[in-house]
């Protein structure tokens, strides 16, 4: 393994794992898995297991889909993708090309977690929220990381930026992580930074895996309701890359 100070010297990025979305269809399943049910904050939709409805590739996008509908007791399905059991990185860059929906209660995400939550559970497997939106409070992006402070308690820290155009065209969200500390960029304009400052403060030392889903309402999105009639509505990825860190 590199030590800091190599790693602080890397400017070079060489591509290890990626999906361009090129096959129309379902997820490649070597690549892909997806949470399903009700998962988490009180979110209004289910999340379907390998169903064309809510997430399919097409035209060379990922379209995860949000839909008003009866399905398992939820009024809502949507998807949530993940790398769980598939693939997962420790320290290197992320990057997502998307374009987010508009609808009112939407909550959109691009994030990290670590692989080992099934045993240590969360905050303590740590989280890093590459790209958050939720819809009422329209082209606020935000970069967030999640973990355990010296109290054993949870503890966050991130900053936002705004984008007008987030629904628009697509926009590339990404994360440089290395054991110096965390860089967030939108279009490589970089958003939010969080340096290393020593063990205490620092869980983000594991390998990760990646997910990117589409919350409806729960105890963020849902703010400000949802707008049933705004749905169908879409979440459109172009391409994940993920790139480790090379010698110059």
């Amino acid at each position: 393994m590199l030590s800091i100070v190599a790693f602080a010297l890397l400017p070079k990025w060489k591509l290890v794992w990626s999906d361009e979305f090129n096959k129309d269809g379902l997820l490649d399943p070597s690549k892909w898995d997806y949470e399903t049910g009700m998962v988490r904050n009180s979110e209004a939709q289910f999340y379907t297991r390998a169903r064309r409805e809510n997430a399919r590739i097409q035209n060379g996008h990922l379209i995860i889909e949000g839909r008003k509908e009866d399905y398992q007791g939820a009024k809502y399905t949507a998807a949530s993708v993940i790398t769980h059991g598939k693939f997962t990185f420790q320290y290197g860059r992320l990057e997502v090309s998307a374009k987010l929906p508009k609808a009112l209660g939407t909550w959109p995400a691009i994030w990290m977690m670590g692989e080992d939550i099934d045993k240590v559970g969360w905050p303590r497997c740590a989280e890093i929220d590459v790209m958050e939106h939720v819809a009422h409070d329209p082209g606020t992006i935000y970069a967030t990381i999640h973990q355990i402070n010296d109290a054993h308690d949870h503890w966050s820290k991130g900053d936002k930026t705004k984008l007008a155009d987030y629904g628009d065209r697509f926009h590339v969200y990404a994360v440089e992580w290395l054991p110096t500390g965390l860089k967030f960029f939108v279009d490589d304009k970089m958003t939010f930074e969080f340096p290393y400052k020593g063990p205490s403060t620092w869980t983000f030392d594991k390998p990760m895996y990646l997910l990117i889903n589409l919350a409806i309402g729960g105890n963020w999105g849902g703010q400000k309701g949802i707008d049933a009639g705004a749905f169908p509505c879409q979440y459109e990825i172009d391409y994940v890359r993920v790139f480790a860190p090379t010698p110059n």
